[in-house]
């Protein structure tokens, strides 16, 4: 099959030398269609490259991140491609999916929903750690070698697909994570809506638990504004660092003074995430 047969290019924009390119396609996971967005350095040209997956958090889509983080200028140095999935399914009109900024669209969790309205189309989990990687193998010059970051709702989704497919990932970071919605409001929310009250069914998507169980031993590095108007209610990034610290888990949080939730905190810290990640990628 022809990538014209499966992937539809939205917009293609040249940057330092390479390429950031949307594409639409359609996903059976989610049972609509999607779109994502990639850039690739110049060395793409001519070799096979690695790839940095960045989620997005609450109310983002694949655009944010590519047009506020500044990530393209190193990674065009660095040789890294990366690819921007969307927050969540789109376009499938079920009810209350747009009535608020935390759940339905724009809110996806990264989860696999076993509930009613959501459980046909809210299977954000398998989209990103089985669908979209395929395609991605099989259109772009990528060469094996992943790592895996993201922001706010994005970072959860990070830790949570790394810890709990340990060897997948060569490193993982996260910006301003959830790491406890199991104990916030923005996870509660999500978690009784897309996956019922079982609070059981829950442990699988998040990471203070997961590291709790000893899902996996890859360390974590996070970076946490000091500044941000979510960090006591939502994030308590407290809670994750005692957990690896009871659980010998590897661990590097650093707490950044003066910094909110905004992607001016992202965009300045984006190079010591993407030199990290680029320092285990090239590893042979």
């Amino acid at each position: 099959m022809s990538m014209s047969e499966t992937l539809e290019l939205v917009s293609a924009n040249r940057s330092f030398g390479g390429w950031h390119k949307r594409y639409r396609h359609y996903s059976r996971a989610l049972d609509c269609d999607m779109e994502f967005a990639v850039y690739l350095p110049p060395q793409a040209e001519s070799e096979r490259v690695p790839l940095l997956w960045w989620l997005s958090g609450l109310t983002c889509n694949d655009e944010n991140f590519m047009q506020k983080a500044g990530a393209q200028r190193l990674a065009a140095e660095l040789g890294i491609a990366i690819v921007c999935p969307d927050t969540s399914p789109r376009g499938t009109d079920l009810p209350g999916e747009h009535e608020s900024y935390d759940l339905g669209s724009g809110a996806g969790f990264y989860v696999n929903a076993t509930e009613a309205p959501w459980k046909p189309h809210y299977r954000m989990y398998d989209y990103i750690i089985e669908e979209l990687p395929s395609v991605v193998r099989q259109h772009f010059p990528v060469n094996g070698r992943e790592s895996i970051s993201g922001h706010s709702m994005g970072g959860h989704g990070a830790l949570i697909l790394a810890l709990r497919h340990p060897g997948r990932f060569s490193s993982v970071s996260a910006f301003a994570p959830i790491v406890n919605p199991m104990e916030c409001p923005w996870g509660q929310k999500a978690f009784t809506n897309y996956l019922g009250d079982d609070q059981s069914r829950w442990r699988q998507y998040d990471a203070c638990e997961l590291v709790a169980n000893g899902a996996s031993r890859q360390r974590l590095f996070i970076d946490q504004g000091e500044a941000d108007q979510f960090l006591e209610e939502q994030l308590k990034p407290e809670r994750l660092e005692a957990v690896c610290e009871e659980h010998d888990h590897p661990l590097t949080l650093r707490r950044q003074p003066g910094y909110d939730h905004s992607y001016f905190f992202i965009a300045s810290f984006i190079e010591d995430h993407l030199r990290y990640h680029a320092e285990h990628l090239m590893k042979r």
